[in-house]
């Protein structure tokens, strides 16, 4: 079956800049910042990253932060924890907007 996902695109991220080069160096520079070492580790922001990426549900980044989270000494049990992180908040979203639903309903039963 045919997919938009190759992992083989994955190296060419870079080449993202080729026709946006300030822009490109720019978000490079702010990403670059964003997983240096500071008050989370940097184990511990590959686990994050990993769950967001679950979260929204991008392949490229499931594949190179679960590598990122391995090379960091993070387990498959605080990969998949942090996995669970991401569910339960995602899926509690989903639940609270509910709240919006039943407003909804209570106005047009009126």
């Amino acid at each position: 079956m045919e997919s938009y996902y190759n992992p083989a695109d994955l190296p060419k991220f870079s080449e993202i800049g080729n026709d946006a080069p300030e822009l490109a160096k720019h978000f490079f520079k702010y990403y670059s910042a964003v997983f240096s070492e500071g008050e989370l580790t940097g184990r511990e922001k590959s686990l994050i990253a990993l769950a967001v990426a679950h979260a929204v549900q991008c392949p490229y980044c499931i594949d190179a932060y679960t590598q990122a989270c391995l090379e960091k000494g993070a387990g498959l049990g605080e990969m998949t924890e942090a996995i669970h992180v991401a569910v339960a908040i995602r899926g509690g979203a989903s639940l609270v907007h509910g709240v919006q639903m039943r407003n909804a309903v209570k106005k047009i039963s009126m």
